[in-house]
């Protein structure tokens, strides 16, 4: 009796171990078979079928879909899936447009960038250029004042004073203090007087210069009035420049040259042959270019 407890023990003991193992596998399986039934649509019509056909439970479960119902859902899965694509498909599309209009702004932009830069470099030159041109421009003015400092005042004020009132402002005002008053002292009171009020008006040498300039362009246009007081005619002129030193007024022709040619040309017209020949010999040491240019037109208006 012992022997067969012990038995019996021994192979209940063995059941349960292969009941241990064989559950988890046997429940595995027929999970993976439900859900197999639940999403195969075929594999679930046909074990509705069969349920159908048993009584009672009929009445619990539903119906088995045919195949035209089958049809239409999947007709509208793909209607719903083809919708769902299109919907992507336009966003990409906008995406896509957004991105080349943002592209051609920028090339746009890109491009005004390089055109505003071309036009500032473009001003820079200009500016440079114009700032030489100032700046030699001025260079010849305060050597030409340097030149009429160095001639004794009694001869330099009748020359100054046939220029314009604003050239002669131009001159005396790069002048220095001590020279521009011995030269105002010998000139007549009321040019004297007109280049003081001018000279005390606080302007920008860049004004007196465009001043001087629209002063030569009034006196080249004809001018119906007579030829104002302050400024000397042609006797005094032509008596000036043949008492002074024929190097001295070849330089300082030379230089009036740069500001007003048509002032040197009726100097050289006032005077006699002689003095002519010898400024003009003097002119040419200096500078043989502006000589032949001032000669042609000497000829030309003789």
């Amino acid at each position: 009796m012992a022997d067969l407890d012990l038995e019996e023990k021994q192979g209940y003991s063995g059941f349960e171990r292969l009941m241990f193992f064989m559950t988890p596998i046997l429940f595995t399986i027929v999970l993976l078979g439900a859900l197999y039934v639940l999403f195969n649509t075929e594999t679930r019509n046909q074990m509705l079928e069969i349920g159908n056909s048993i009584p009672y439970l009929k009445e619990v479960l539903p119906d088995a879909k045919s195949a035209d119902e089958q049809a239409n859902d999947n007709e509208l899965k793909s209607a719903n899936m083809n919708k769902k694509i299109d919907e992507l498909q336009a966003q990409l599309q906008e995406k896509e447009a957004e991105l080349a209009a943002t592209t051609q702004l920028k090339t746009t932009q890109e491009q005004e960038l390089k055109s505003k830069q071309d036009e500032i470099d473009t001003l820079k030159a200009a500016n440079a250029a114009k700032t030489a041109d100032d700046a030699a421009y001025t260079a010849k003015i305060q050597e030409l004042a340097g030149m009429y400092s160095k001639i004794t005042p009694s001869k330099a004020a009748p020359i100054l004073q046939s220029m314009t009132l604003d050239e002669m402002v131009l001159v005396l005002d790069s002048m220095r203090p001590d020279d521009r008053v011995r030269i105002l002292e010998k000139m007549n009171p009321q040019t004297a007087a007109d280049a003081t009020l001018k000279l005390k008006d606080t302007v920008t040498a860049k004004d007196r210069q465009i001043a001087a300039l629209q002063s030569q362009l009034k006196a080249a246009k004809p001018a119906a009035t007579n030829q104002p007081s302050s400024q000397l005619n042609n006797n005094q002129l032509s008596a000036t420049f043949a008492s002074m030193d024929a190097k001295s007024a070849g330089e300082l022709l030379i230089k009036m040259s740069d500001i007003s040619p048509s002032k040197v040309l009726r100097i050289l017209n006032t005077v006699d042959d002689a003095s002519r020949s010898a400024i003009l010999a003097e002119m040419s040491g200096i500078n043989e270019t502006i000589t032949a240019q001032l000669m042609s037109k000497l000829m030309a208006g003789k």
